[in-house]
Parts: structure tokens; C-alpha cells; sequence
């Protein structure tokens, strides 16, 4: 199992990376330990996932590297994303799968993904 994700970010881009994570995608801001939080950037929860957005001086977005995340919302979630102006590319290149990609404030990658069919509750 997986306990975070985390993606870099540039140095003071908290507030824009609240307002895409919090407000876009409504995840949940997670509150950083002190010592954590001094170094910045922004930890946040949602969906059954963690991503942990990390300040790098010499900050270079992830463009093929990416956190896959699960949405049962999944074409909501496009719309949202379309409005505020997020670029949103479909793909139905893995059977069993619908998703799409885009990128947050500071150009990372980011896909989300939802089965097409409901997976059966394990036993």
C-alpha cells in the first residue's frame, strides 16, 4: 500500500496550490507537523489518497511522471476542471478504464480514472 504521492512545487505557490487541490478537486488540506511545515509547501487527503505538494528551488513540473487517482466522479470532475480553464485529455487507451489527464497550477501531471464496470467488494 501506498502511503503519499508527492509532486514538487515552486517555492511560495501555496495559495495557488490550495486553490487547485481544495477547490478544484475538493480534497481536504492536511495540517503539516511543525517541523514540516517550515520547509512549505502543502500536504492534502481525499479519495483514499495522500499528495504531498514539496517546495524545490530548482522546481521542474512532472510532465510524464504522475499520481493516477480514482474518482467516482469522474466526468464532474472534467467539467469542473474545463471551467476553470485546466486542460482535460481523454484517453480510452486501458480497457476497463475510463480517465483523463491534466495539470495542476505548476504544470505536474495528474491523471484520474474510474473503472467502467464496478469491481465486485472482496470476500
Amino acid at each position: 500500500m501506498i502511503h503519499h504521492v508527492q509532486l514538487a512545487c515552486p517555492r511560495d505557490s501555496e495559495d495557488r496550490s490550495r486553490a487547485f487541490y481544495v477547490d478544484l478537486l475538493g480534497l481536504t488540506e492536511l495540517t503539516k507537523p511543525p517541523t514540516l511545515a517550515a520547509r512549505g509547501g502543502c500536504w492534502f487527503s481525499g479519495y483514499g489518497a495522500e499528495l504531498h505538494l514539496g517546495v524545490e528551488d530548482d522546481f521542474r513540473p512532472a510532465r510524464k511522471a504522475h499520481p493516477a487517482l480514482l474518482r467516482p466522479d469522474l466526468d464532474a470532475l472534467a467539467t469542473r476542471l474545463t471551467a476553470a480553464g485546466c486542460p482535460v485529455t481523454w484517453s480510452d487507451d486501458l480497457p476497463g478504464l475510463r480517465r483523463f489527464h491534466t495539470t495542476d497550477p505548476h504544470g505536474n501531471r495528474l491523471e484520474f480514472l474510474t473503472p467502467t464496470h464496478p469491481t465486485p467488494s472482496p470476500r
